[in-house]
């Protein structure tokens, strides 16, 4: 079949070519998919999108008049496409369920501890020649209260993970994990979640019931001086409430991996020019805030997992007519 890869970087490239392993005919495109972008797709059967593509009605509406027949989405998320035009459209979308959870769940460990320990801190000072201990002060992790809000695989390893350093572990999900309670965790609702927890990790997905599901009201009944990680997807964090609650000290700590208005920032080298979103710069300028890029999911076994999923989708798709992990669409309009 004929593949067009939207938003390749050089690693993208590298394991996609190895898992096709020359089966379908690859065209890799380095710009975003977006209406605007959409019309590049003309004549080939199926485009392959990452996870910051902007699938909206119109670009569903370019893409089908451009002749695609599928969408083989390189990530697990699929809030970014609007799933009653691609019904509509006759368009078939297929994901990566599942690719590496333990790569997000290590990830979001790694931004606990390092927040607490102050070890990119450290490291900047060590470099300067400055061993000085003012400032760097943390906090035993064993004994401590960790809230998490999502217990699917990847808030299951966070949980498994903590259970090891010796944490009370509280959740919140609507459906409970056997594997979660055997572990000694306790889900509660999100107020008692709020209140109880010295540390809140979010490992739950973008819906219209988890939007902005961190915002004002639920900083306000945190504890004050609570962590807060985020390796889910960005808008459920409301930025604004995030950076008050900063300024007031109700938020002790922010760990991200991702931010609301990411698309235009993240997976680019923006070192030698400036960056556009004043919300985000001035995240950066608290010392309490670590940001990373995006790049929980990126360890070798999860890229070589999305792209053998990716590569077996579209395969299943040429072959039966469906692919091994389709999203259910909902009806069109």
């Amino acid at each position: 079949m004929k593949v067009v890869v939207f938003s390749t970087k050089p690693f993208d490239k590298s394991y996609i070519v190895q898992a096709n392993n020359g089966t379908h005919e690859l065209t890799f495109l380095d710009m975003r998919l977006s209406a605007e972008t959409a019309p590049l797709a003309d004549g080939f059967d199926v485009v392959c999108a990452f996870v910051n593509d902007d699938l909206n009605r119109e670009t569903i509406a370019q893409l089908a008049k451009a002749g695609v027949r599928m969408i083989a989405l390189r990530s697990a998320g699929f809030n970014h496409v609007d799933l009653a035009a691609a019904a509509k459209a006759g368009l078939v979308v297929a994901r990566v369920p599942a690719y590496s959870p333990h790569a997000v769940a290590e990830h979001t460990i790694a931004l606990i501890l390092t927040l607490n320990r102050k070890m990119h801190r450290a490291y900047n000072r060590v470099r300067e020649g400055n061993f000085a201990l003012d400032g760097l002060l943390g906090f035993d992790l064993h004994g401590k209260t960790i809230g998490i809000v999502g217990t699917g695989k990847i808030g299951e390893l966070v949980a498994q993970i903590l259970d090891g350093f010796g944490c009370a572990l509280l959740a919140y999900d609507p459906v409970e994990n056997p594997n979660c309670t055997a572990l000694g965790l306790r889900y509660v609702d999100l107020d008692t979640l709020f209140r109880q927890s010295d540390v809140i990790t979010l490992q739950c997905p973008l819906m219209p019931q988890t939007h902005h599901l961190i915002d004002a009201d639920a900083i306000g009944k945190m504890k004050q001086g609570v962590m807060l990680i985020n390796t889910s997807r960005g808008a459920v964090v409301d930025t604004s409430a995030l950076i008050a609650g900063l300024k007031t000290g109700q938020i002790g700590n922010v760990g991200l991996d991702v931010y609301e208005e990411e698309a235009d920032l993240f997976f680019k080298d923006l070192s030698q020019t400036f960056i556009p979103d004043d919300v985000f710069a001035r995240l950066l300028t608290f010392p309490n805030v670590l940001i990373t890029g995006h790049q929980a999911f990126f360890t070798h076994e999860a890229v070589t997992a999305i792209a053998e999923t990716t590569i077996a989708n579209i395969s299943a798709f040429e072959r039966d007519g469906a692919p091994i992990h389709p999203v259910p669409t909902v009806a069109g309009d």
